[in-house]
């Protein structure tokens, strides 16, 4: 099933793939922002019976979005300097790849401790992966990750970021893409791509994939929640008053979970979609120029209760390089406090579909809450 107005022939041809794959039930779903992804497309929802593609979970397990809402309007924010605010966020959150905590915070070392006794119930350790994945709590990454201070559409200031399970969360997730190529050589299985290859229920390696996922997936809730402290923390700090948070909404994108479809229990993984269920609500981020979305689900039974994650990707890193330039991001971000860099230039939102043309083709699938614009915003190199 196709939700994407805007496809490219070979997006469409790599879901396909997927969607062949024998143990797909009942259907792939494929979102309005998808785009190319490793074995399986960015922007699909996969249900699968008795098996796991660890590639269609994505290398950034857990990824996705947090927001909140506070007693601030635009008010507030218009009539002080920006770059201030924007410069505090950069020290209190370490950015770009390999970049990482010093020393922790006192929330962060209870969250800490927190994966700390999950990683011991599951049986592993996290630091057979990364070694310093507890300085990694707490820090965004680099690419399409951001921080944010949003206005809605009635002048709200809403504080919005994206990150997901860091270093750690790639060594697992490279690990089991690595396993399960071997595991299907080992079935001798012929596989269309060899990143659609597959673990599957009855062995024991499926289920250590699980539990390691699982933990990947709470390392990025709690890194976000992390973040968003310090965020809070650094707004707070710059207007002089406290932060209520009146409103708060977390959610993945990349993950997998066992639901009910179709009357059939499955393993379906969101690899750039959310949980849309009817009633839940969802993070739908656009570009760092772009407007995002607060929405709620309708439970759209055809797309697996799923919704879009973002805009998705019209051109590659290196297209966009060679297709735009640092004059054409500064158009793109006037009005915007940014870090005018070059190094951002491939997250351009030129580089990106029309959010606007994404959300219209997923009037089926979520209703609108509020309309964020940004303000204010931050990314890692």
């Amino acid at each position: 099933m196709n939700w994407a107005s805007i496809l490219d022939p070979a997006t469409r041809a790599q879901a396909e793939k997927t969607a062949r794959m024998p143990f797909i039930f009942p259907h792939l779903a494929l979102m309005p922002d998808a785009h190319l992804g490793k074995g399986a497309t960015v922007g699909s929802v996969i249900p699968t019976l008795g098996a796991i593609i660890p590639a269609a979970v994505g290398v950034d397990i857990g990824c996705g979005m947090i927001a909140v809402r506070t007693p601030f309007t635009g008010d507030d924010f218009r009539s002080r300097r920006l770059a201030p605010l924007r410069q505090a966020i950069e020290r209190a959150v370490p950015l770009s790849a390999g970049k990482y905590n010093k020393t922790l915070t006192d929330t962060a070392r209870e969250r800490v401790e927190v994966l700390d006794r999950h990683a011991e119930a599951a049986g592993f350790d996290p630091a057979s992966h990364a070694g310093n994945w507890r300085l990694q709590l707490g820090t965004l990454g680099s690419g399409n990750h951001f921080i944010e201070i949003t206005l809605d559409e009635t002048d709200r200031v809403w504080l919005f970021l994206h990150s997901g399970s860091r270093g750690v969360g790639n060594k697992i997730a490279q690990k089991h893409i690595r396993i399960a190529r071997q595991q299907c050589e080992r079935r001798g299985i012929d596989l269309p791509d060899r990143d659609l290859a597959y673990l599957v229920e009855d062995e024991d390696q499926f289920w250590r994939y699980v539990e390691e996922m699982r933990w990947a997936q709470e390392f990025a809730w709690l890194n976000r929640e992390e973040m968003m402290d310090r965020v809070v923390r650094c707004v707070a700090e710059w207007t002089g008053r406290d932060v209520e948070r009146l409103e708060t909404i977390n959610c993945h994108h990349n993950y997998t979970e066992q639901e009910t479809h179709f009357g059939t229990q499955v393993w379906l993984s969101r690899k750039g979609a959310i949980n849309a269920e009817e009633g839940r609500p969802g993070l739908v981020p656009g570009s760092m120029g772009t407007a995002s979305y607060v929405v709620v689900g309708k439970g759209n039974r055809q797309a697996l209760n799923s919704s879009p994650h973002g805009a998705g990707r019209e051109y590659s890193r290196s297209a966009a390089r060679r297709a735009f330039s640092r004059e054409d991001l500064r158009r793109a971000m006037v009005g915007i406090e940014y870090r005018d860099t070059d190094a951002f230039i491939d997250e351009i939102p030129a580089a990106y579909k029309d959010i606007d043309v994404v959300m219209e083709d997923a009037r089926d699938l979520v209703e609108v809450r509020h309309t964020l614009r940004q303000v204010v915003n931050v990314k890692g190199d």
